[in-house]
């Protein structure tokens, strides 16, 4: 029972959950402290890491212990793998998304309320580059839920709430059916990438920070896209990572 007294221990820290081989897999490719991995078949877990991930094998098998996953977390991942994994410093994060010039957008959300929506622009965001994800509004973007529907990329860019008073400073290209058409514009580097709520759109006090409103393209009657959708489209206009770039088939 030693691996549940050491989650528990670790559990109350604050430690953000990994759930699932592959957001323990990302966290660790991107430099995670990660405290306990816990398995119900370890090896299961150490073949999984030799076939999709041989980068991160032996850290996992330093890792990894086997144990009930099932009196530890509520549901259980297909992969058999949980982790707890130090959440990074707020204050270093908050100091990249403040440094300028940039050389990749800031993509904001305001006031989503999908955890998992979140999750897959974090995922976006990690993939393409971009300096970071905030978020204004009573959601976290660390929930558990989120960090899930990340995949653990949450490590690899960074990720906070702001206020409209500490929204990083840059252009701020807003998200809006009334904007320019994204086609024709060019957007900078250093841009605030802002979107609306899945339902409400983009708050009256944010709007009217915009530096420029911009539409996506769209067939007439189709009410809106799903935002992570928005999220890509936007980025991958933008043009994503420029060195180093893999491209996926």
């Amino acid at each position: 029972m030693g691996e549940v007294w050491e989650w528990r221990a670790a559990a109350d820290e604050g430690l953000v959950l990994l759930d699932g081989f592959h957001a323990l897999k990302h966290a660790l490719r991107f430099g995670a402290d990660v405290r306990v991995v816990v398995a119900e078949e370890p090896d299961a877990v150490l073949a999984l890491a030799a076939a999709l991930a041989p980068d991160v094998e032996g850290e996992v098998r330093r890792l990894v212990q086997q144990g009930a996953l099932r009196e530890l977390v509520g549901r259980v991942h297909p992969t058999g793998v949980a982790a707890l994994a130090v959440r990074p410093d707020g204050d270093q994060g908050r100091a990249r998304l403040r440094q300028r010039p940039r050389s990749a957008p800031i993509v904001v959300l305001d006031d989503p309320k999908n955890l998992g929506n979140v999750g897959a622009v974090v995922r976006l965001a990690a993939g393409f580059g971009a300096t970071g994800v905030v978020t204004r509004g009573s959601l976290d973007p660390w929930h558990p839920n989120v960090v899930r529907a990340g995949a653990g990329l949450h490590f690899a860019t960074t990720v906070d709430r702001v206020t409209l008073e500490t929204l990083p400073e840059g252009p701020v290209y807003a998200l809006d059916p009334e904007g320019e058409d994204i086609r024709a514009l060019t957007l900078p580097d250093d841009a605030l990438l802002v979107f609306g709520s899945e339902r409400h759109g983009i708050s009256p006090e944010l709007r009217a920070r915009a530096d420029h409103l911009v539409c996506l393209p769209m067939r007439p009657q189709v009410s809106s896209y799903n935002l992570a959708t928005s999220v890509a489209m936007a980025l991958f206009h933008w043009g994503g990572p420029r060195d180093g770039l893999r491209t996926h088939g």
